[in-house]
This record gives C-alpha cells, sequence and structure tokens, in this order.
C-alpha cells in the first residue's frame, strides 16, 4: 500500500524515437548533415577563427575521443569553402648571384607546374641548339679572324724587335720552355758561346751586355703589350661566344617572355637565367666531366639542374587546401633539403627542397593531434616560430640541433598564411595554458565539443541527418526508419539520459558498419532494427567475459543472494562494476549488525583500506542523519558495524547510502527487509534521495540474478525519483514491467524506502521527539529506550 504510487510505469522506462517528421523511409532519401551535428558552440568557434584573418586566431578543439572532432571539422571544411580564397602556386629556383640562398617564385594557381614544363622544353632546346651555334662556318670565320688579327699583331711586334736586335748584332730566340732570349753573334749565323764570349775584349762583352740590357727591357714592354692584346682578344672571343649564344637563346625565349609577360616575377627569373646561360655556355658545349656530371645529375632529367624550377606546392583551382596531419615529425611538417649522392659525391642544391605539410596547407587549414605534436622533438616550438614570423624558414634540423656550422642551403621563406586547428581533450589544453604562456597568443579560439545534445524532435531529425552522412560517407547499406530510430535510442542510452543523444560518432559509426556486416551476412538490402539489435548484441558478446563470470558466481551459489523471502540487517544493494570497455551492473550483500556500544557506527570496508573517501563520506552522512532522527535526545546505544559482503576489492562513491541506512534500520528494529528488492541511490543529511551513474546497468544487473535465481512477480528495484531520466532499459525488462512481473520505485525520501522494504509506516516526529506506535522508527525507538534502562 506504501509502494503502489510509486511504481513506474513502463512508458517511464525508455524512451521510444517515433520519427514522425522523417519524410522518407530510408536514410537513401535522407540528406547528410552538412554541418557539425549538435556542437553548436563549436561550429560557431570554428566559423569565427575562420571568418578572421589576423594573427593567432588558430583553433584548438578540446573535447573527449571518439566525438568525431576531426571528422566533423573536415565535413564542415569541405561544404563551407571561403569566398576570399589567396591561393598560390609555390616554387623554388636558383638564386643565380647566391647560389646557397635560391629564390622563392609566388605564382597564380596552375602557373607552376606549367612554367617548369615550359622550361624544362627550352633547356631541351637549348642543349641541342648551343653546340650547333658554335660548329658552324660562320662562327669559325668568325674566330679565325679574331685569332689573325691577334697572330699578326704579335708576329709583326717580334719581328720588329728582332730587327733591332739582328742590327746590333744579336739573335732573338725562343727556349724550350717557350721563354725568349737576347744571345750575341759572332755572324751573320753564328752564336757566341761560352768560350767564344769569354775570348772577346773587355770592351766588345760590355758592348753585348748593356745592348741585350736595353733590347731586354724592350722586350718586356712588348711582352706587356702582347698580353694585352690576348686580353683583348679573349675579351672579344667572349663577346662573340656571348652574341652566338645570346642569339641562340633569345630565339629560343622569345614566345616564353611574351607567354609569361603578366607575371614579373617570371619574366625577371627568366632575364636572370638568360643572363646566367650566356655567361656559362660552355656548359653545354664541354665534354662531360665529374663536376659537369654532378651539376647535370638529376633523379628524373639529364637537364641541367641549376636552371630547372622546383615546383614545391602546386594548388589546383577551387580547392580549398584542407590537410591532416597524422605524423606531424619536424620534416613531414616543415620540409627537408634532401642529398644526393652521385660517384660518391654528396651534394644538394634548390631542386632537393622538398615540401612539408605547412606548404600544402599554405592558404587554408591543416589539422593535427595536439598530442602527437607535442611529443615530437622540436615541432612545437617551430610551429610557434612559424605562426609569429607567418613565415616557413627552411632551416636544417640538424643544423639547428648541433653545434658544428654545416655548409648547407638557406632557402628565401615563404609568407605564410594558414589555420592550424589542434584536436586534443581538456587536460592537454589545461596543461598548455598553464606552462606554455606563448599558447593563449597563438590559439586564441577554443571549440568545445559536447560530450551529447538535448534530446528533441527536431534533434532526432538532424541524428537521422548525421547517420545518413556516416552512410554515405562509408558505402553502407541504407538505414530504414526502425533502424535509424534504434540507433537513435542506443544514443539516448549511451548518454544515460532519455533527454539526451549521445555525440560519441566514433561508437556510432562502428555500430552502423557492424550492423551492416549483418545485414549484409543475411543478404538484406536495408539495414533494419534486427540487425542494429544484432550487431550490439555482438559487442556486448565480445566484450562480457567478466560478466558472464560474475553471474556465475550467482548460478552456482558462490556469491550469496537471496532474491525471495526477508531478512533482517540485509538488504540487496546494486553496484556497478567496469572495464576498459564494457560496464554492467551486479548485485551486492550490504549487511549490518549491532551491538551494545556508544553509538559509532563502523565501516568495516574503511577500516581495511577498502573503502575511498567518498564511500567513507556517504556512511558519515548517513551516520548523521541516523543521529538526526533517531539520537536526538541520546545517545544511541549501539555499535554498528556495516560491510560490503564477499567484496575483496576497493568500494567508492556513495550510491550505497540508502542500503546502508535500510540495513542499519532493520538490524536496530530487528524487523525483516524483502530480499526480493534490490535499492540503489545516495542520500543527504536529511534523508532525501540523491541521483547516482549507471542506473540502467544496476537494474539490469539485478534482474538477469533475478533470473538466475528464480523470477518471482513481486521482484522490482528502488531507484532515486531524480534518476527516472535516465532510464533506457532493456526491452525484456520493459515487458516485464508493462506485465506486472517487475517493479521499479522512484523515491525522494529514504523513509519511502524502508516503507517499500517492511511493509510498514516509517512514523512521523513528534514534539516530544517519539514516533507513534507501531511505525519502523516507532518501533526502533522502543527497542533503543529499552537498551538505555
Amino acid at each position: 500500500m506504501y509502494s503502489s504510487s510509486l511504481s513506474l510505469t513502463s512508458d517511464k522506462l525508455y524512451h521510444s524515437a517515433e520519427l514522425d517528421q522523417l519524410p522518407c523511409k530510408s536514410t537513401k532519401d535522407i540528406p547528410p548533415i552538412d554541418e557539425i551535428v549538435g556542437q553548436e558552440r563549436a561550429q560557431k568557434a570554428v566559423e569565427f577563427a575562420m571568418s578572421i584573418k589576423d594573427k593567432g586566431y588558430n583553433i584548438y578543439a578540446s573535447g573527449q575521443n571518439g566525438l568525431g572532432k576531426r571528422t566533423m571539422i573536415l565535413r564542415y571544411l569541405n561544404r563551407h569553402k571561403p569566398d576570399d580564397m589567396q591561393l598560390f602556386d609555390w616554387c623554388y629556383v636558383a638564386n643565380f648571384d647566391d647560389i646557397r640562398r635560391p629564390k622563392v617564385l609566388k605564382l597564380p594557381i596552375g602557373v607552376g607546374n606549367k612554367l617548369r614544363q615550359d622550361v624544362e622544353k627550352l633547356l631541351s632546346k637549348l642543349v641541342k641548339a648551343l653546340p650547333l651555334a658554335f660548329d658552324n662556318e660562320v662562327y669559325f670565320t668568325r674566330a679565325d679572324k679574331l685569332k689573325n688579327q691577334l697572330n699578326q699583331k704579335q708576329q709583326s711586334a717580334l719581328e720588329e724587335i728582332s730587327k733591332v736586335a739582328k742590327e746590333k748584332n744579336i739573335s732573338l730566340t725562343v727556349t724550350l720552355q717557350g721563354d725568349y732570349e737576347f744571345i750575341a753573334m759572332q755572324n751573320d749565323e753564328e752564336m757566341h758561346n761560352e768560350e767564344t764570349f769569354d775570348a772577346l775584349s773587355r770592351k766588345e762583352q760590355d758592348y753585348f751586355q748593356r745592348t741585350i740590357d736595353e733590347l731586354e727591357i724592350s722586350l718586356r714592354g712588348m711582352v706587356r703589350q702582347l698580353t694585352e692584346w690576348e686580353e683583348a682578344f679573349s675579351e672579344k672571343m667572349k663577346k662573340l661566344n656571348d652574341e652566338t649564344a645570346l642569339e641562340v637563346f633569345r630565339h629560343l625565349i622569345k614566345d616564353l617572355k611574351k607567354e609569361y609577360h603578366q607575371y614579373p616575377e617570371i619574366k625577371q627569373h627568366l632575364t636572370d637565367l638568360q643572363k646566367d646561360v650566356v655567361e656559362n655556355a660552355d656548359q653545354f658545349l664541354q665534354e662531360p666531366t665529374e663536376q659537369n656530371e654532378i651539376a647535370s645529375a638529376s633523379l628524373d632529367s639529364q637537364l641541367p639542374r641549376r636552371y630547372s624550377i622546383n615546383v614545391l606546392v602546386s594548388q589546383t583551382q577551387d580547392t580549398f587546401p584542407v590537410v591532416v596531419e597524422d605524423n606531424p615529425n619536424y620534416h613531414s611538417l616543415f620540409g627537408c633539403v634532401e642529398t644526393a649522392t652521385y660517384k660518391g659525391t654528396v651534394f644538394t642544391d634548390f631542386s632537393l627542397i622538398r615540401s612539408g605539410s605547412m606548404h600544402k596547407a599554405n592558404g587554408g587549414v591543416l589539422l593535427m593531434d595536439a598530442i602527437k605534436v607535442l611529443e615530437q622533438p622540436y615541432v612545437w616550438d617551430g610551429i610557434k616560430r612559424a605562426l609569429r614570423a607567418k613565415q616557413l624558414s627552411l632551416t636544417s634540423l640538424e643544423k639547428e640541433v648541433t653545434l658544428t656550422g654545416a655548409v648547407s642551403l638557406d632557402p628565401e621563406p615563404i609568407p605564410l598564411d594558414v589555420k592550424i586547428i589542434l584536436f586534443g581533450d581538456y587536460r592537454t589544453y589545461q596543461l598548455l595554458q598553464h606552462y606554455d604562456p606563448e599558447f593563449s597568443e597563438l590559439f586564441r579560439v577554443t571549440a568545445d565539443f559536447e560530450d551529447e545534445m538535448t534530446r528533441t524532435a527536431d534533434a532526432e531529425m538532424h541524428y537521422a541527418r548525421f547517420i545518413s552522412s556516416i552512410v554515405h560517407d562509408n558505402n553502407l547499406l541504407h538505414c530504414d526508419k526502425k533502424a535509424i530510430a534504434k540507433i537513435v535510442e542506443h544514443s539516448s542510452r549511451m548518454s544515460g539520459d532519455q533527454k539526451k543523444l549521445s555525440l560519441h560518432s566514433a561508437h556510432i559509426a562502428n555500430l552502423l558498419r557492424e550492423s551492416n556486416y549483418v545485414a549484409k551476412g543475411a543478404k538484406s538490402s536495408l539495414i533494419r532494427a534486427s540487425h542494429v539489435e544484432q550487431a550490439l548484441n555482438n559487442q556486448t558478446m565480445r566484450v562480457s567475459r567478466l560478466q558472464d563470470s560474475v553471474m556465475e558466481t550467482f548460478s552456482n551459489g558462490t556469491t550469496l543472494i537471496k532474491t525471495e523471502g526477508s531478512a533482517v540487517g540485509v538488504v540487496n544493494a546494486l553496484s556497478v562494476l567496469s572495464t576498459t570497455d564494457h560496464m554492467f551492473g551486479a548485485p551486492n550483500r550490504i549487511t549490518a549488525t549491532t551491538a551494545f556500544g556508544d553509538g559509532n557506527i563502523l565501516d568495516i570496508e574503511r577500516s581495511v583500506d577498502l573503502g575511498g573517501n567518498i564511500h567513507s563520506k556517504g556512511v558519515m552522512i548517513l551516520s548523521a542523519y541516523l543521529a538526526s532522527i533517531l539520537g536526538r535526545n541520546a545517545k544511541i546505544p549501539l555499535t554498528t558495524h556495516i560491510t560490503f559482503e564477499q567484496s575483496y576489492g576497493g568500494v567508492d562513491g556513495d550510491s550505497a547510502s540508502m542500503a546502508e541506512v535500510c540495513a542499519i534500520v532493520s538490524a536496530f528494529s530487528k524487523l525483516p527487509i524483502r530480499q526480493d528488492i534490490a535499492i540503489t541511490g545516495s542520500m543527504n543529511q536529511f534523508g532525501e534521495s540523491q541521483p547516482i551513474g549507471g542506473v540502467n546497468e544496476k537494474i539490469e544487473g539485478f534482474f538477469d540474478v533475478c533470473k538466475i535465481k528464480g523470477r518471482q512477480s513481486t521482484q522490482g528495484v528502488i531507484i532515486p525519483q531524480s534518476n527516472v531520466h535516465n532510464l533506457m532499459l532493456r526491452k525484456d525488462i520493459v515487458e516485464a514491467v508493462n506485465k506486472g512481473e517487475f517493479h521499479i520505485w522512484a523515491i525522494e525520501h529514504v523513509t519511502q524506502a524502508i516503507e517499500i522494504f517492511t511493509g510498514i509506516h516509517t512514523g512521523e516526529l513528534e514534539d516530544d521527539f517519539t514516533y507513534s506506535v507501531g511505525s519502523v522508527f516507532g518501533i526502533t525507538q522502543a527497542k533503543l529506550n529499552a537498551l538505555r534502562k
């Protein structure tokens, strides 16, 4: 008579998804959602960050793993491209003035690859055309003319000085080493030797010596003149070579310059390239040497590397770059300068510069996992440096981390315009905020992802579109209406609330994949509700080994419990056990025994260090409550011991508080408690019930034990009224309640639980601090008064 008004009807135990607004029969006709489902707060944060171009407005997406943060943001970015995209092709080319500092070309989309191909074609033609230009009669004639002019001048000068010397009886000869030498003559044909020269008079010797000295002075002047003529000849030959090469190159590059005339950077580079080719035309003419082979060596071309175009990043028209970097190490993010080995020689140049994810995402968005970024050495500092400077410098990591000044390239930095989105949990966010003062400056926007969303008719429609998105993105079989409803209901159970939907999209996606597998195995053309249920059963079966082991202890009698009759000081309480990926409920016996004492309630779990702090707090609260109702005018003359029977691990939480009160009151009053009922719920010092977690699993655990021990129509569970909205129970329990074969009572005060357990009214406190005779507290008070006397 005390429990009928508190018993819940079956419609309170499960919130079905009707989907009355759904205009179609399956996900085939449901348009995929183009926004972040249930994440209005996070979506507005992403929209804000993407729309503001100032430095520092990068995003930290905070939330638990499995919420689908990355998938949802990618879906949003792919369907909401910015209108003011400014994308470019980025190329590295040789800096002919300083080969160690390659230049950057910032080009419109699609121009980079075309320029590279055009320059390759130009060089291919040049490799063939230049040797031909230097191997024809016109060039030979002009070169011979210059040589003849030089020879004539040299010959004329030698003849002049030789004539002067001969008139003075001195001969001009050339030594084996190619040097000029004056020698005195005996007559017109014979030259003096040492013996004949020594035989001359002193006067004749002085004459010859003086004359030869004068002639050598004239010879030195002539040699300087010859050198100047040779230098002039070299300059004329160079001018001839330059004119010949320029004529060839100018003819070949004419159309190319005309085609790229609207791009100043390309025009300037082609001009510099033309100048360098003309100055170094001999590299196209010489026989291959090892140095030339190294200069021309390439992995994919035999053209001179010096003049190639290294297209670092090539964007495509109307494609907003969204890059996901799963392995954010230093080189994969910031690029690197590779080295090549040719015939044992290690070398590098601008053509071996390789791009990283930051280059590819330039002008767009780069997504990374925060934990992975922080795990890699030097990466976090590199990201901050790039964002602060708004440019990408290809500095060698080896150069940064060593003390040696290794020779390497120093490429011109590339301007950086990128939004970085880091994914991580809230703990990582707190650590970065606390330990890195620059974090809040560079990541000013936090996209805080919710775990759940409010369940309304409109929300269920959005969720149906979310399910459709997963089906379409993964090419799964389409779900019919009942399957969609089943998934929505399961999502509500996952959230632990009838009025909420879970946003753990990874779990929903896995459920859909497994349902798809079951449906295909059954040769079905659609995923139906039965397939979803089978997939859920399969998931539970895979992870429920511990649950089966625990339930086996109830069936073989290892764990002592009664699900019928009554007992003094014994209550069936409900608890939750969990593994990494599974949570289930199982009942526990809580027993209370009393002995004459000073009113203390001794928690055995706490005494042996098996009780946690929260459980101990719960025991103190119930002690205060019992003292307030039974010890107003005198100390309770009993010492009470309470414990969880057959519990050999740690116990924590206060969800057994009401059960412990019921057991203690039964022990005080010696009134038996029904064993076909279990209870869960915490309480405050006034005896009011408070909500607890895992209510569905707890009820299902007791229901399963009742099936093992033998089902009775009187069996049931007592829960706090504040937990009713959390109920999303199994179908068999809902049906049992509907048939009156199982009962769930929702209470607001612990006295209601005592009345249900005993079938006796608890009684009201009178002005003289006594309770009515025959009530639970009246009987208890009478027994305590007898002990006091």
